[in-house]
């Protein structure tokens, strides 16, 4: 199976229980495209264990059963700087799950990780944009059942695309934000002067 690198950042940040990573899977893991299930989360684990890259030390509990708290090991900690070193390619869909796993999980590790992440993704996207040519017009090249009718079919289209292309437009617009705010994080030292939303300039 392929390296739980969403997990291995999280315990970059501190040593966790399965309940803990549990707990980040309900609440945040939900923006990173994983689902509620405590068992592909126990299979990382394993196979994180099994490189060499986490290790558990047994959490001693008068009141319950013993737990298991995983950290990262040196080994862990050296491939997670891999992996955010390998170039990112980002993915055909817009707001794809890969992107922020990459943006939180590598950008955690310095300004230049994170500004590349979203440079790679701002110029694949505006790329994209450009070679869709503009918004979608309706269907037109269509045959329907009689219960449909061809001019209402042509709009509800619309619609429905004209949502994605709305959303997809105000991504390249967080984006080049974000790219903004890295670049200026980036002359300031690496450091931002303050911990703040990109979007109001007031501490978040």
């Amino acid at each position: 199976m392929a390296p739980d690198y969403a997990l291995l950042g999280l315990l970059a940040r501190r040593p966790a229980t399965g309940y803990d990573l549990g707990r980040w899977l309900r609440k945040d893991g939900i923006f990173l495209g994983r689902r509620a299930n405590m068992s592909p989360i126990y299979r990382a684990l394993a196979d994180l264990t099994e490189r060499g890259w986490i290790e558990a030390t047994v959490d001693r509990r008068d009141t319950g059963p013993d737990g298991k708290v995983y950290s990262l090991t040196e080994a862990g900690e050296e491939a997670l700087i891999d992996w955010a070193r390998e170039p990112f390619v980002p993915a055909p869909r817009p707001m794809d799950p890969a992107f922020v796993v990459r943006l939180n999980f590598a950008g955690q590790l310095g300004v230049d990780y994170a500004l590349d992440i979203v440079r790679t993704e701002l110029d694949y996207r505006i790329k994209q944009r450009a070679d869709e040519g503009g918004p979608f017009s309706g269907s037109t090249d269509v045959d329907p059942v009689p219960s449909i009718e061809p001019d209402w079919l042509a709009y509800i289209d619309w619609l429905t695309h004209s949502r994605g292309w709305a959303s997809t437009s105000l991504y390249i617009s967080w984006l080049e934000l974000t790219e903004r705010e890295l670049t200026l994080i980036k002359q300031n030292g690496g450091r931002p002067a303050q911990l703040r939303s990109p979007f109001d300039g007031t501490p978040s």
